[in-house]
């Protein structure tokens, strides 16, 4: 029973351990989702089809499309649609990769 739980927790901590994860820099307030979002820096971790954002105490999750991009990107940039007078997420690119988020509003 033991080696059982060990084996299912062990194997629950490899899956949230490959996630992916990035760091963003936004210099601007931004809504993902609901969610307002001040400036400063984020950890983004995709899990499944959501991204997990979080700074410090700050978490937020919003559905996620990843799309594999025709080259690399130089660096990680933040598309933005202006919206209702806030600035909303749309796509983060990641940079030395041909990763790119897409986030459905």
């Amino acid at each position: 029973m033991k080696r059982k739980l060990l084996l299912a927790i062990s194997v629950a901590g490899l899956a949230v351990a490959s996630a992916k994860s990035y760091s963003i820099e936004l210099f601007q307030p931004a809504m993902l989702g609901n969610t307002e979002l001040a400036a400063g820096t984020y950890r983004v971790q995709v899990v499944d089809q959501k991204a997990v954002v979080t700074n410090g105490r700050k978490h937020c999750e919003a559905p996620v499309k990843v799309e594999t991009a025709d080259g690399k990107y130089n660096s990680t940039t933040v598309r933005f649609s202006n919206g209702d007078g806030k600035m909303h997420i749309q796509e983060i690119h990641i940079g030395g990769s041909r990763t790119k988020l897409v986030f459905n509003e």
